[in-house]
């Protein structure tokens, strides 16, 4: 039931005023009138009818001057070297100031990670940057959904991932990457539009592709293949100046590729420079370790990172006769089965050991690893797993 009270009437709420924009003609006045104000303070502006303003001094007002660029007077070859002595964090806020300085960057930069395959197959990379001496193409390589914030990273690679992703078959799918014969043809661009590579990181390239780069590319130095088979590693055998290699076959949820003795044996014939060499979750056994340390005898520092060796490798260390720093990182166990004492052998050149996020239950694998560098100098244990103290008493330092 209601009630009605006629001392209080009911309320009508008000309609606000509708808020007109102010005349043009009435907002030169004001800007006028405060132009005058800061030039002579102590002076009383003369009033002007806001029907007919003094525009003179308006049109004398600039509320962005622009100023003639001193920089004009110099030339293209000046500001490179001038732009050269700058730290590189300061290339991409350099390159926002003007088409000509966006022109330039272009030129200085050196190294790049490409993000989308149209960029690179378009061809707008390459005259965007001509004088590139690093490209890495992986994640162009990768279809992934760009505009998810979640991002998954391992091993150094970093994929997005959808919010309606299944774990079922692995964070890439074999869909995801693109064919061979794509990639291939990418390399071939990149071979003939950068004669002085020193670096490239790639994954799912062919032999064909490896071949181009290795014949225009003379002077490439470093090497990063991900997802590459024992077959694709044939077309290594065309650079001759190799020094720095990266081979990551499998990596548990992003792909999987086989990397066994074969592959490596392909590998220690075709790069026989090698200063550094890094395996992840490659296979093989001793007959692929004895096949680089016989063909790479410049090679000072090997790497194994998750590695997936038979047991028996560490005896083909000593073979490495010019090793001289060994790591081994994310390893579930050093060696399996290291054999007796007396057919181990020693590398006495090794002087650095590092253990990385290692399983290091297995004594008899510690005590071999620490047999065969009897010579090492320094040791580095970090992030280890079933590290005891009886394991340091295996180590001769």
């Amino acid at each position: 039931m209601s009630s009605y009270s006629p001392k209080y009437p009911s309320l009508k709420k008000k309609k606000r005023p509708r808020t007109h924009s102010l005349p043009d003609q009435v907002l030169k006045h004001v800007i006028f009138k405060m132009h005058l104000h800061n030039d002579s303070p102590s002076s009383t502006a003369p009033t002007t009818p806001l029907s007919e303003p003094d525009l003179s001094a308006f049109r004398a007002l600039t509320l962005d001057p622009t100023r003639a660029d001193s920089t004009s007077l110099l030339s293209d070859e000046l500001l490179l070297l001038i732009f050269a002595k700058l730290p590189e964090s300061q290339y991409l806020l350099n390159s926002l100031v003007c088409r000509r300085w966006l022109y330039l960057h272009g030129r200085l930069l050196r190294s790049l990670k490409v993000l989308d395959w149209g960029f690179l197959d378009s061809g707008r990379v390459f005259a965007r940057f001509p004088n590139l001496a690093e490209v890495d193409i992986v994640h162009a390589c990768i279809r992934s959904p760009r505009s998810s914030g979640i991002i998954v990273t391992r091993r150094g690679l970093s994929v997005h991932v959808d919010s309606l992703f299944s774990s079922g078959g692995g964070f890439i799918e074999e869909m995801d990457v693109l064919k061979q014969s794509v990639v291939d043809d990418g390399l071939r661009l990149i071979a003939n539009s950068f004669p002085n590579l020193r670096r490239i990181a790639v994954i799912g390239a062919g032999i064909d592709g490896l071949l181009s780069v290795a014949e225009e590319c003379q002077t490439l130095q470093e090497l990063e293949l991900h997802c590459c088979g024992d077959l694709a590693l044939k077309g290594i055998s065309g650079f001759r100046n190799l020094q720095i290699v990266k081979l990551i076959g499998c990596v548990d949820g992003f792909y999987s590729a086989q990397i066994s003795d074969i592959g490596l044996t392909i590998l220690a014939q075709g790069c026989r420079r090698l200063v550094k060499l890094e395996l992840c979750g490659c296979e093989g056994s001793y007959d692929g370790i004895k096949a680089i340390g016989q063909c790479c005898q410049m090679l000072e520092e090997l790497t194994l990172n998750d590695h997936r060796m038979d047991g028996g490798w560490l005896a083909a260390l000593q073979f490495c006769g010019n090793l001289k720093t060994l790591r081994l990182e994310s390893c579930q166990s050093i060696d399996s089965s290291p054999g007796p004492d007396e057919y181990l052998g020693s590398c006495g050149t090794i002087e650095e050991l590092h253990l990385l996020r290692c399983q290091v239950r297995d004594k008899d694998g510690m005590k071999a690893l620490f047999s065969v560098c009897e010579a090492v100098k320094e040791l580095a244990l970090q992030d280890c797993w079933g590290l005891v103290d009886e394991v340091f008493g295996f180590a001769n330092i």
